[in-house]
Order: C-alpha cells, then sequence, then structure tokens
C-alpha cells in the first residue's frame, strides 16, 4: 500500500478503502469480501465531473460540443489504461485465482477500473480536491492533445470509438422520419448499439441527422 500511495502522491487515512479499490469481483466472491465496483461507479462521476470542469475553466475557446468530444476521447478505457500502467497498479490488484490464471492482472477494463475505484477512495478518504488533484496530473496531457484534434474528428468517429472500446459492436443509424418541402427537409435518425436505441437527432440533412444523433448519444452515455 505504501508504493501505490508514493506513486500517487497521496496517503490515505483508511487504508482499507484503498485496498477495496484494488479487489476486483473475482477476489470479493471467493474471499466473501466487498469488491471495488461501488467505488468505480462513484469514481466514474467524479472522472466525469471533474474532467468537464478542468475542460471549461482551461479552455474556453472550446464550443460545448467540442468539449463532449475531447471529454469522451480522454475519458475512456484507454486513457485511464494508461494511468494504472505508469502508476503499476497491476501489481496491487487484488484477483481471484482464474482471473490470475487468465492474466487478469494485465486486463485494460480491469485496470481501468481500478484506477475510477481510486478516484473513489481518495475523494472519500480527503475530499474532492484530492481526487482532483490526481485526476488533473494524470489526464491534462491527454486532453491538451485530444484539444488539438478536436476538430479533425466528428461525433460519429468518437461514439464509434467509445463503444468499440471492448470489441467490435454493431452500431446502425437509421431515417426515422423525414418532413417538409424538398427544399426545406428536416430529418429525425436514430443512433443503435447491438439494437439498442441510444439517442435521436434532427437535421437539415440525413448526415445533419445522423451527426446529431451521434452528439446526444455521447452526452447521454455513462
Amino acid at each position: 500500500m505504501q508504493k501505490v500511495e508514493e506513486s500517487i502522491g497521496y496517503e490515505f487515512q483508511d487504508k482499507n478503502l484503498l485496498k477495496k479499490a484494488f479487489t476486483h469481483t473475482s477476489y470479493a466472491y471467493e474471499n466473501k469480501t466487498e469488491s471495488n465496483e461501488k467505488l468505480e461507479f462513484l469514481g466514474d462521476s467524479i472522472l466525469e465531473f471533474i474532467s468537464s470542469k478542468y475542460l471549461y475553466h482551461n479552455y474556453p475557446e472550446l464550443k460545448e460540443g467540442e468539449m463532449t468530444k475531447v471529454r469522451a476521447t480522454v475519458v475512456c478505457e484507454k486513457s485511464l489504461y494508461k494511468v494504472a500502467k505508469l502508476h503499476n497498479f497491476s501489481d496491487f490488484l487484488y484477483l481471484g485465482k482464474s482471473e490470475r490464471k487468465t492474466g487478469g492482472k494485465n486486463r485494460p477494463a480491469i485496470l481501468a477500473d481500478s484506477v475510477e475505484a481510486v478516484i473513489a477512495a481518495m475523494y472519500l478518504d480527503g475530499g474532492l480536491e484530492q481526487a482532483e488533484k490526481f485526476i488533473v496530473e494524470s489526464l491534462k496531457d491527454e486532453i491538451a492533445i485530444a484539444t488539438k484534434h478536436v476538430g479533425d474528428r466528428d461525433y460519429k468517429t468518437v461514439l464509434q470509438e467509445k463503444l468499440q472500446e471492448h470489441g467490435d459492436v454493431k452500431i446502425e443509424y437509421e431515417i426515422t422520419n423525414e418532413e417538409g418541402p424538398d427544399h426545406n427537409k428536416r430529418f429525425e435518425a436514430q443512433v443503435s448499439c447491438e439494437g439498442k436505441v441510444l439517442a435521436k437527432g434532427e437535421g437539415k440533412s440525413k448526415k445533419e441527422a445522423q451527426m446529431s444523433a451521434a452528439k446526444k448519444a455521447l452526452e447521454n452515455l455513462k
């Protein structure tokens, strides 16, 4: 525990919170203890809030839609996996026997989840300021890179990358309605992932409607 505290730059008052942050469900099931799932849930919300706050204050030139793109690009499994590798989180995970045998300690999803759990543990132990310090220090470089390329990437591309973090999934766009005369058409589109409708959007063209649906899906996606 001391090693990970030194790495993340924070000393816990409640060491059990830190241990819980690294306790995977497989270990919790085998040892009849609590996993890091609830911490991960809380950490996800804190991460969204702090990254949004950081973008708002440090990148005033970005429009709302651009901030949504940057946040979706940065607050993802790929970025959190990098943070976990930087701090050697794989050395501190509590995993069940089968999960250890199948290489769970290096699985990106497990490591990314542990980062969210550690963020929540820091918040509960030392307050929002401590969690914010860790998040900003961990992601500010990724955010800077993402803001430089925000204009190059459309909402459909960002949504596809977000949804396919864990592997290929079927993403479909469908025009569900169109109305108005030919010179002033309005289209409605919906975007679905594996048959589940994520969002709907409208626009003056089919492409614009699809982009609107993708944007709303990104805003709704957790």
